[in-house]
């Protein structure tokens, strides 16, 4: 085999140094002193809550108003015995437009039409001007 010729040729054979009052670095100790650092401190979180998705509120029909109004009333006829139901209602985003329908199922206890909710067992309160659909199990 010929022998480097160059600048550095002197030097490319000799032995990696090695300290004798330090113990060699772990690699994934080496390795994280050459990661890239956040030069832009919430850009990453900003970034994902633009991508996040969020639905419209979709107003409903008269039809549909009343069908909802119906099963109310029939659920305070009941309220002694606190009926299972399903609930789909509408819950805003606190930070940007829109929201997301959730559905809850537990037991009716009871309309509290001063305050605008129903609530079920277990404290859930549930806005009347979100609810989309009620149904009784």
């Amino acid at each position: 085999m010929e022998k480097p010729k160059g600048k550095y040729a002197d030097i490319l054979d000799l032995p990696h140094h090695q300290s004798s009052r330090r113990p060699r670095m772990p690699l994934s100790e080496r390795a994280a002193q050459f990661m890239p650092f956040a030069a832009l401190t919430g850009y990453d979180a900003a970034i994902a809550e633009a991508g996040r998705l969020t639905e419209e509120f979709r107003e409903m029909d008269e039809s549909e108003k009343a069908v909802l109004d119906e099963t109310l009333r029939m659920l305070e006829e009941r309220k002694g015995e606190r009926p299972e139901i399903k609930t789909t209602y509408f819950v805003p985003d606190p930070v940007k437009d829109g929201g997301a329908y959730v559905e809850v199922t537990g037991n009716f206890v009871k309309v509290d039409r001063a305050k605008r909710v129903m609530l079920l067992e277990g404290g859930t309160r549930i806005p009347l001007d979100e609810i989309t659909r009620i149904l009784i199990q």
